[in-house]
């Protein structure tokens, strides 16, 4: 692991350093998963037009129990400008920090249905996510939800189709 000391600040889409707490702020947001669902639309903007960390597709890949070349393929992202921007300590451009966060938001509803429905003590809901996004269902015509995870409208139906789940009418 690298020097804290000796990194460079994550950058900003601007190319602005950002303070080491503002970083530590947006890693605290991105991490709750559940914070990030239920956050005001105008902070989950705000947190995209400010940059994400590029080193959050590593963490969440990590949470999710998946590898970063899995994810970063499943959300459409180009593996060599992430793994650069990591390299760099860069932020995500706006696209990009969209369905990572879009994916945060995800991995929340899990955790907020889990919570909702009284089981979610000893539930992993990123580890669930991550493995229930792999299986060919029929509400996504015999494809798998990660097949539409590269868009936004993609995200807003497999989201859709977990609500369905929830309130039992899934199909």
């Amino acid at each position: 692991m690298a020097n804290p000391q000796r990194a460079k600040p994550p950058v900003i889409a601007a190319k602005r350093p950002i303070r080491r707490r503002a970083v530590g702020r947006l890693r605290a947001t991105v991490k709750n998963y559940a914070g990030v669902f239920h956050a005001a639309p105008a902070e989950r903007i705000t947190l995209i037009k400010n940059g994400v960390p590029a080193s959050f597709v590593v963490d969440m890949a990590k949470s999710m129990g998946a590898s970063k070349e899995g994810l970063v393929r499943t959300l459409g992202l180009s593996r060599a400008t992430i793994d650069r921007k990591i390299k760099k300590s860069a932020a995500l451009s706006a696209d990009e920090g969209q369905r990572v966060i879009g994916m945060a938001k995800l991995v929340g509803l899990v955790e907020t249905m889990a919570e909702q429905s009284g089981s979610a003590k000893d539930f992993d809901a990123a580890k669930w996510l991550a493995k229930w996004i792999e299986q060919q269902l029929p509400a996504f015509g015999g494809k798998k939800p990660a097949d539409f995870l590269d868009t936004a409208e993609g995200q807003d139906l497999v989201a859709s189709t977990l609500q369905r789940m929830q309130s039992g009418a899934y199909s």
